[in-house]
């Protein structure tokens, strides 16, 4: 412990590998607001549609791009959809309603109602077929709680006892803890968001609440069509249905968020912690970006300073291996959106500078697929190499991102920058040039620095590659990713081959193509045979998959990160 020593006190300042989502709301849609966040380490800004018009979200995004013209910070743009939702209905007068403990009322499921002491309304019609006596309703994020006497499924009334003392308002949200609901995942106001708001704005995700299953992804991909090549599927499993799913929703989705808002009323509260290390363990291995969200700041709404169990759980988020960490109404309404992101910046970076990225990556690729991809074969040999020439960068070429994508699955203990090179393609009839998409997408996952590069005028590919290689060192030495004599891994193709190249002080020392001989003195170099690291006839019987996920469940076992201190 003593031996252990702050950014601050070794001189370091440095943006965190884990990327950081803002709420942009009345709080910070202003342009200078959005520079300071943007400047303080906003890597996502999130468009909560559960509120605002497509007038108030337009003016917001139209600030967002205007700030980062003026500060040249790329920044991805996500949609949360507001999903299927129960609400609590009007009262008379508009006036809240005391309850008190023990007190006896009627739920209605018929939505005219106008509420009072002794009668409510909530907007699932189902309710009383779904619910029964026993079962518990929860409203208003679940500070009133409702036990269930008994159900009059004719005339769709529910009989229920309050159990705390509390002032119940309009339209409040509901819970039903158990209940597999029967509300569609995306509703038409979902998809007028999308089709409407989302997809003429070039969006780079969306995140879907309440999914519940595999196939509400494939609905939105068909709702999507043609665009849903250019957009991220974020899923949000926030019931107990979409927790008894969460494999086949992990399988269809291009990313995961772990909001624990509502899960945290639909599953035990004493098993959040256990769901949300699972959920981030199994997007960690599937290579999968993980968001983490709700509360994780939720005091500097009002104060300066967070309180002791939040810096915390931003902490243990990132050594549970989350890809992102987000802010809620602590960007969006709070009163210091900028310092909330600097100082969930700070927590991050004291976080990673604990992991042993080593363990990590000895993790992953035990539970890597056996055989592997040859992409993905080339990018854990380049974390390899990396790891083992104790380099300071890794260096990635790409088009589509999905290079750059699977390094950053087996967590390198050094930055990625991710090259963007722009595609041009032609046909009898025009010439088009790949947009920056791909460079905000990869925003999300741990580690990826994005850059964008321009279009080359060399003669050969070889060239090109070589002019792009030193724009891309040239680019790390201004952002302090790395100096002259560092050791540099750099990932590319020539050709047909793919190769993974040391650069030394500037200067290539030792270039490996993507063969079995090349591969082989990577792997090698990294303490492995090539044939045990792929598991491929002839080598050495590859090592059964860890059962770790089985464990973690059942026993927490972690085996997620270890200390170095």
């Amino acid at each position: 412990m003593e031996n252990m020593k702050t950014d601050q006190q070794i001189g370091v300042v440095r943006k965190p590998r884990t990327k950081i989502v803002c709420t942009l709301g009345p709080a910070s849609r202003s342009v200078p607001m959005v520079e300071k966040l943007l400047k303080a380490g906003m890597n996502v800004a999130r468009f909560n549609f559960s509120h605002g018009s497509y007038e108030y979200h337009q003016e917001t995004l139209d600030n967002l791009r205007i700030a980062m013209d003026n500060t040249g910070i790329l920044c991805a743009v996500m949609l949360d959809t507001k999903g299927p939702e129960i609400r609590t209905g009007f009262l008379k007068d508009g006036k809240p309603i005391q309850l008190k403990q023990g007190q006896e009322i009627t739920i209605s499921t018929d939505y005219n109602i106008k509420g009072d002491e002794n009668m409510i309304c909530m907007s699932y019609k189902k309710l009383a077929h779904d619910v029964k006596p026993g079962s518990v309703i929860l409203c208003a994020d679940g500070t009133i709680s409702f036990t269930v006497l008994a159900c009059d499924t004719e005339n769709g009334l529910v009989r229920c006892r309050c159990e705390n003392t509390a002032v119940l308002g309009e339209r409040k949200n509901v819970n039903l803890p158990g209940v597999i609901v029967d509300l569609p995942t995306l509703t038409e106001k979902d998809k007028e968001d999308i089709l409407k708001w989302g997809v003429p704005n070039k969006i780079d995700m969306i995140a879907l609440s309440f999914v519940r299953k595999g196939s509400d992804l494939v609905e939105v991909r068909k709702l999507l069509g043609e665009h849903a090549k250019s957009i991220l599927l974020m899923s949000k499993v926030e019931n107990q249905e979409g927790v008894a799913n969460f494999d086949e929703i992990l399988a269809n989705s291009d990313a995961f968020m772990v909001a624990r808002g509502d899960l945290g009323m639909e599953i035990p509260i004493e098993k959040i912690f256990l769901a949300q290390k699972v959920m981030v363990y199994k997007c960690n291995i599937q290579g999968k970006p993980v968001v983490t969200a709700t509360q994780m700041l939720e005091s500097m709404i009002k104060s300066p300073r967070p309180t002791r169990a939040e810096a915390t759980d931003v902490a243990n988020a990132v050594l549970d291996g989350t890809d992102c960490v987000m802010l809620s109404g602590e960007t969006a309404a709070g009163a210091y959106p900028e310092l909330a992101v600097l100082t969930m910046a700070r927590i991050c970076v004291e976080a990673e500078n604990t992991i042993n990225y080593s363990d990590v990556f000895k993790r992953i690729a035990a539970n890597a697929p056996i055989p592997m991809s040859p992409l993905e074969s080339l990018a854990s040999a380049a974390v390899r190499t990396a790891n083992s020439s104790k380099a300071t960068l890794i260096l990635v070429l790409t088009r589509g991102g999905s290079t750059a994508k699977l390094v950053a699955k087996y967590r390198p203990g050094m930055p990625i920058l991710s090259v963007v090179v722009p595609e041009i393609k032609t046909d009898s009839f025009d010439w088009s040039c790949s947009d920056e998409t791909p460079a905000r997408q990869s925003l999300i996952f741990r580690g990826l620095v994005p850059v964008l590069s321009a279009g080359s005028a060399k003669a050969s590919h070889a060239e090109s590659t070589e002019e792009v290689l030193e724009f891309a060192l040239q680019h790390a030495k201004v952002k302090g990713l790395c100096k002259a004599g560092d050791a540099v891994v750099a990932l590319h193709r020539v050709g047909t081959a793919s190769i993974i190249k040391i650069i030394n002080g500037l200067s290539s020392i030792a270039t490996y193509s993507k063969t079995n001989t090349a591969a082989t003195l990577a792997s090698v170099a990294a303490g492995c045979s090539y044939n045990e690291d792929r598991g491929i006839p002839g080598g050495k019987e590859p090592k059964k998959k860890s059962k770790g996920i089985d464990f973690l469940a059942a026993g927490l076992l972690r085996r997620n990160w270890s200390c170095r201190m």
